[in-house]
């Protein structure tokens, strides 16, 4: 059984203060699960005092974010030693707004996801196809290279440190999520990928995401999904009551 994952990304919002109340407050009513893996990425000016604030927590820390480089003439970046020194025990790579927004390639995502094992920390590694692509037919075959590439080098052992999130960019933001049956049809897909990548051992240990407005009132149509291991979630996860719900998903829609 693959250990289900609920994972907030908070984006560019929260001052340190305001990080700091809602991590609290996460801290405080999650101290009895032990079944979730729970993973929050605050922006990284808050990361070192979240981490703080989290000793003896459930949750995980996460950034948002890297540069594959361990250090040099890059101003503005966050290397992934910075991160591990702040606290972080994952970082997210490949976010659909990484791509579309700062035109980042498969190949540089690679050098994230690489620098970032190197460096010991585990990867959220997003994939995730364009309204224009699905229309187009082209969802798998978008899916397929960017799970190829993204996942270059990347050796079975190394399998064990990565969870890939699906996040349909149509539904990023927009109010729309991906039908029950959409999201399990592409998460099967990728666990396909993965089975022919690696192995069958590597496709059934390793954790596939739903990102893409997920919210209270339809977490637990997706978690009822069997490729759906957790979500990772936008705006829901700025309001402790809202990921909380998610966190407590019901593993059945009609329990």
């Amino acid at each position: 059984m693959r250990k289900p994952m609920i994972a907030g990304n908070w984006k560019l919002h929260k001052t340190i203060g305001e990080a700091l109340d809602l991590a609290s407050a996460l801290k405080q009513e999650t101290a009895e699960i032990d079944d979730i893996d729970i993973v929050i990425a605050p922006v990284f000016t808050s990361l070192a005092k979240v981490a703080e604030q989290l000793v003896g927590s459930n949750i995980a820390l996460a950034g948002q974010n890297c540069h594959p480089a361990a250090s040099g003439a890059f101003t503005g970046e966050v290397s992934p030693a910075l991160l591990r020194d702040a606290g972080c025990r994952y970082c997210i790579v490949g976010h659909s707004e990484r791509r579309q927004l700062f035109g980042e390639t498969d190949a540089f995502i690679n050098e994230k996801v690489r620098s970032l094992l190197a460096a010991g920390l585990d990867v959220i590694f997003c994939i995730g196809e364009t309204l224009e692509e699905r229309e187009g037919d082209q969802m798998y075959e978008v899916l397929a290279t960017q799970v190829r590439e993204g996942l270059r080098d990347i050796t079975a052992a190394q399998m064990s440190q990565v969870v890939v999130a699906y996040e349909p960019v149509w539904a990023i933001g927009t109010g729309k999520t991906a039908s029950n049956l959409q999201a399990e049809e592409a998460h099967a897909f990728v666990r396909g990928l993965l089975r022919g990548l690696y192995s069958e051992e590597v496709a059934e240990s390793t954790r596939i995401l739903y990102g893409g407005s997920v919210k209270p009132d339809n977490v637990d149509g997706l978690m009822a999904q069997m490729d759906v291991d957790g979500a990772l979630v936008g705006g829901a996860s700025l309001k402790a009551d809202d990921f909380l719900r998610i966190i407590r998903f019901r593993r059945s829609p009609s329990a």
